[in-house]
């Protein structure tokens, strides 16, 4: 850790010896009555901090991916090798009555001349199941490990054949089954290929992949925003294969440099004998605001091979965006959902297969921004649709005809609707997320996919907090998720018709052992703070173990803010936890707020209050909350209020700290967008327009413009090969500071991604650091009330 600023010393007409003398008897002084330095965290949390991030006693234990079978009469699952040492099985189970039999044991999974069985990292069925593919050897592509091997089990015979043919390990991307079992699709090198399994022929489906054309997949700013990664889709009868391509010629080119040598890997040593490295320099195009995106479009291919016949979507094809593309429920046409550049439009368009003709079924708009709906739902065999808006005011879902000719309204009420996980048309039942009467939490409902009937809660009334399913075909079972703040979570199969009692898979008895002494002795209490007479936000706290209300204890808020996440959420280990409940342990309050323009389903008014200018409403509603916190809770000591966050979080850090330097004290700020003009362009413009086109807000939302307020201690956090949020932008800060003669300190991790957690020992370094700095700066001391008053 580096201080970057250091007064100089003018001459102002003292003797030099005069001046030497003051100098050194000043530095005296100080000596005498500064207290000790904290060099290093108490016994008590290094402990913690190695036991939470460098063991394993903190884990979530998930239970293996499951895959259901025949509509949800049986699934199966991945579980511990019973015969072979270190391996794992693929389980069968029958849904109703929970008979297990071994599918695929870990035997068959041997390659012919190796020794140990595949890794399975995923696995697909076909639909006969008479074949198996499994996912193994996956390394990272900028967020997940999406490029791999595949292998493919022939359970009859036994045959287990590896995909790509003389393909390079690792380089084979998003492999699918075709519909009827015979082939496999795969991405290689930025083109696709079709794989027949019975003769082993590759067919190239596409043959001009190259380094800024890129086939069946995605470039980095639509992976990163639009969530698109896999790019292309199997045809419903498997003749053909609809994709993206994406020509990223003339997009700005970022320059990730790694003075250690190749990119992606931590060198912590060199080798010996042997000499050293040279830097490397990685070069990624990512365009920033208002500048050019990749053209993108979406074509066709018969799956035997041939020409792409390109879908006539309208629009250039660098300012519009190809968010969804999907085959139109079971039938010969593609669903596009189309945005354009300022993404406050969201048309669904029909194409043509054959001919790529293209018609505009139906428009979502906002004054501000439309999302995008992750996946176009088909019901009543493609003539109809399922929509998510917030036309009128909350997010509900709509029944869209296929023409667009009828829309109608199936959640009405004012709420937001989180989700669509099921829909059973037997039954004629819709399911949805929600949780009208609290925005921390979420919950299943049940209504009816006709717009008759009320909406039911599925969820058990008795179990608060937080719920995920995954719903099987026919709408029966499901595979739920339990938790809160502060129950670790619960993995168990139910009845959605409410006949048969759940079956717990997973219940994480040894981690609740583990982390009950540190929730008893400091509970996540949530609250409202109401700012001013129209604005409640949602918040949590966690307090010191014996906690005392006479007296006065330091406070560390946590912030996000922007659109993209909530904080104040009743889940497990949600958003550094685990850091939060150390740090209390320390001996501090830990608060977090949740301000207006954070996805919380709160209705589209309090979502979209931050349109084109984000960092003022945050900055208003964070120092707001804390204030009214402070004056709310004695024993929080206003002296001593510290903020962190991470990415959005430490963009809203450096606001806070740079314009409400009287509050905040000390700032921890990892990995911040400090100048907004350096990230990319789908996601500044979704919350800020264009950046030509809203000089002013772009200027009143980066922190940098304000760095001349800084009064307080503050960290900066980066990993140099950081290819989301650039490092690019942090030096530009810390260049700002210098000028203004501010100081600061900063650590950078070489070579660490956004995640800063590539490497051994990386992940318990940073939260050491921030800890450490935390009780240097603000010491964890508690002091009576008198004594705060009198500090104060």
């Amino acid at each position: 850790m580096t201080s970057l600023s250091s007064a100089s010393r003018r001459s102002i007409g003292i003797p030099a010896r005069v001046f030497a003398s003051a100098f050194l008897a000043a530095i005296f002084a100080a000596i005498a009555i500064a207290p000790p330095a904290r060099a290093q965290v108490s016994a008590e949390s290094d402990a913690l901090l190695h036991r939470i991030y460098a063991s394993p006693d903190f884990e979530v234990k998930y239970p293996g991916p499951a895959r259901w079978l025949d509509d949800g009469a049986a699934f199966t699952t991945v579980e511990p090798s019973g015969s072979v040492q270190g391996a794992a099985d693929i389980i069968r189970y029958e849904t109703a009555t929970g008979d297990r039999s071994v599918l695929v044991p870990a035997s068959k999974l041997i390659p012919a001349g190796a020794k140990a069985p595949l890794q399975i990292e995923d696995y697909g069925w076909t639909k006969d199941k008479s074949k198996l593919l499994i996912y193994t050897n996956g390394v990272p592509v900028w967020r997940r490990p999406t490029r791999g091997d595949y292998w493919v089990l022939d359970i009859a015979s036994g045959t287990l054949k590896k995909l790509g043919g003389d393909a390079v390990a690792s380089t084979l991307m998003f492999a699918k089954f075709s519909p009827d079992g015979t082939r496999v699709a795969y991405v290689r090198a930025n083109n696709i290929y079709a794989e027949d399994l019975a003769s082993g022929k590759i067919t190239p489906l596409t043959s001009d992949g190259s380094a800024t054309i890129v086939n069946g997949t995605s470039d980095w700013v639509y992976e990163e925003e639009l969530d698109v990664r896999d790019g292309f889709r199997w045809s419903p009868d498997g003749t053909k294969i609809a994709y993206w391509q994406f020509d990223t010629s003339g997009v700005g080119i970022f320059k990730l440099i790694y003075n250690l040598g190749k990119p992606k890997e931590i060198v912590t040593q060199f080798p010996y004998p042997g000499l050293g490295v040279y830097p490397t320099v990685l070069d990624i195009p990512i365009p920033i605001p208002g500048s050019t995106n990749s053209a993108v479009r979406a074509g066709v291919v018969s799956a035997s091979g041939g020409p792409t016949t390109w879908m006539k979507v309208p629009g250039d094809p660098r300012d519009n965006y190809i968010a969804r593309l999907e085959w139109a429920g079971n039938s010969k046409e593609l669903a596009i959902e189309h945005l354009n550049r300022l993404q406050n439009e969201n048309d669904v368009l029909l194409a043509n297969a054959s001919d790529g003709s293209v018609k505009q079924i139906f428009s979502d708009t906002d004054k501000a921004w439309v999302d995008v709906n992750d996946e176009i739902k088909w019901v009543h065999d493609g003539a109809a649709f399922l929509w998510l808006s917030e036309r009128d005011g909350w997010r509900h879902a709509y029944l869209v005809s296929r023409d667009g000719s009828k829309v109608q309204l199936l959640t009405p009420g004012p709420y937001d609707v989180m989700g669509l996980p099921g829909v059973d048309e037997k039954s004629g039942d819709l399911y949805f997320y929600a949780s009208p009467e609290n925005a921390t939490q979420k919950y299943l409902f049940r209504t009816k996919l006709d717009g008759s009937g009320k909406a039911e809660r599925v969820s058990p009334l008795n179990q608060l907090g937080t719920h995920e399913y995954d719903i099987s075909p026919d709408g029966k079972w499901a595979f739920h998720m339990y938790s809160r703040a502060d129950v670790v979570p619960v993995f168990d199969l139910i009845d959605l018709t409410g006949q048969a009692k759940p079956r717990v898979s997973e219940d994480n008895a040894e981690l609740a052992k583990t982390v009950a002494p540190l929730v008893i002795a400091s509970p996540t209490e949530f609250f409202k703070v109401q700012t001013d007479p129209s604005t409640t936000l949602d918040a949590w706290m966690l307090k010191p173990p014996n906690f005392d209300p006479s007296k006065k204890y330091p406070v560390l808020v946590f912030v996000y803010g922007e659109p993209a996440a909530q904080t104040v959420v009743d889940q497990w280990a949600a958003w550094n936890f685990d850091f939060h409940r150390i740090v209390a342990q320390a001996g501090y309050i830990v608060v977090s707020f949740d301000n207006r323009g954070t996805p919380a389903p709160k209705g589209r008014e309090w979502r979209k209050q931050v349109y084109g200018a984000i960092h003022p409403v945050i900055v208003k509603d964070q120092t707001a909350a804390i204030e009214k916190f402070l004056t709310e809770h004695p024993y929080a000591d206003a002296s001593r209020v510290a903020v962190w966050g991470w990415s959005g979080g430490g963009s809203s850090t450096l606001n806070l700290m740079f314009r409400s330097p009287d509050v905040y004290k000390v700032g921890m700020s990892v990995a911040p967008v400090a100048d907004l003009r350096l990230y990319d362009s789908i996601y500044q413009e979704r919350y800020m327009g264009l950046p030509l086109q809203n000089v002013d807000g772009y200027k009143s939302s980066s922190a940098i413009n304000f760095a001349e307020g800084l009064k307080g201690h503050l960290l900066i956090v980066h990993g140099s090969g950081d290819d989301n949020v650039h490092y690019a932008g942090t030096e530009l800060l810390l260049n700002r500071l210098i000028e203004l003669d501010k100081p600061v300190d900063f650590m950078e991790y070489p070579n660490r991604t956004h995640a800063i957690s590539e490497g051994p020992g990386t992940t318990l370094h940073l939260y050491s650091l921030l800890l450490r700095y935390l009780e240097e700066h603000n010491p964890p001391n508690a002091t009576s009330a008198a004594a705060g008053a009198a500090a104060k």
